[in-house]
């Protein structure tokens, strides 16, 4: 932990807080980044490293984090500070120790993530473009949520996808299917929501107390079927954490076949970032919702 000496000394003038006989532990889990908890007298926090060209990363991170705090519907983690270090690019947060959603904390998480749902926003989009996962994620101003999912989303990963090599009938048939998103809609109008946007099992837990809490956001304004939808991706939440949402914010019936097409951006995501894995689920996702229209 030597080589973090300078980070530690640099957080000590970032923030005015005495570090002296300070405790720093490597924390495994993360694909993208490194992670450490550091404990000093009255401090516990929770350090994320990556390379210094990929500051802006936990700068929109730190964005999507304050704003979900200032809704105040579901707990997230205190943005303590971040920055710059020699070759480190930092995010520091307040450490919270984690633990499953069981059956209350889960129904609180339902009702919590429906309150922060029927929050309207002005547009879709974001203010600044983030991240999912380490791919870019871009998040022009749109006040149509078709066009917006078409330019910002799918059409997106698609284009990383041929240029990592995934030419064929991912971009044939992905074509066609962007084309027809709008057949999607017909008898839906999302309004803008701010969205985690990475809402996985893997970045929701319960703190000590039991209360919910949602980390490692991509946030934007969106449709919050998509939100749901990724809940189902990994796994899916427990049946109390959807029945607390239906019961606070029932959904519409096409979410059913939507949440295909939503989850379908993240395979696609996961296609570019981990490999051809994902390509057959990408396809058959493809195919399923093509043959939705027919």
């Amino acid at each position: 932990m030597a080589a973090l000496q300078p980070l530690v000394s640099h957080l000590e003038t970032q923030t005015g807080q005495s570090l002296n006989n300070h405790r720093l532990s490597t924390i495994g889990g993360g694909d993208i980044n490194s992670a450490y908890r550091l404990q000093a007298a009255n401090i516990d926090w929770f350090i994320k490293l990556n390379r210094a060209s990929l500051a802006e990363m936990f700068v929109a991170e730190a964005a999507g984090l304050r704003e979900l705090a200032d809704i105040g519907a579901v707990r997230v983690p205190k943005v303590i500070c971040f920055g710059e270090c020699q070759q480190h690019a930092y995010l520091v947060l307040e450490f919270i120790e984690l633990g499953a959603l069981h059956s209350r904390s889960a129904s609180l998480f339902g009702e919590q993530l429906a309150l922060l749902h029927q929050r309207p926003q002005a547009y879709f989009g974001w203010h600044i473009d983030n991240t999912i996962g380490s791919t870019p994620q871009y998040n022009a101003r749109h006040d149509d949520w078709v066009s917006f999912w078409q330019q910002q989303r799918l059409g997106k990963q698609l284009q990383f996808a041929a240029a990592n090599g995934y030419r064929g009938a991912l971009q044939s048939q992905g074509g066609k299917l962007l084309e027809r998103i709008g057949d999607f809609f017909s008898a839906y109008r999302p309004h803008p929501s701010l969205l985690h946007g990475d809402l996985w099992g893997g970045n929701a837990a319960s703190d000590k107390q039991g209360q919910p809490i949602i980390f490692d956001p991509a946030c934007y304004y969106g449709d919050r079927e998509t939100d749901l939808a990724m809940t189902e991706l990994f796994g899916g939440f427990s049946r109390d954490f959807y029945a607390a949402y239906q019961a606070q914010y029932p959904l519409d019936p096409g979410y059913k076949t939507r949440k295909t097409l939503y989850n379908l951006y993240h395979i696609l995501n996961h296609l570019n970032l981990f490999g051809s894995g994902y390509l057959n689920q990408a396809n058959s996702m493809i195919a399923q919702l093509l043959a939705e229209l027919n």
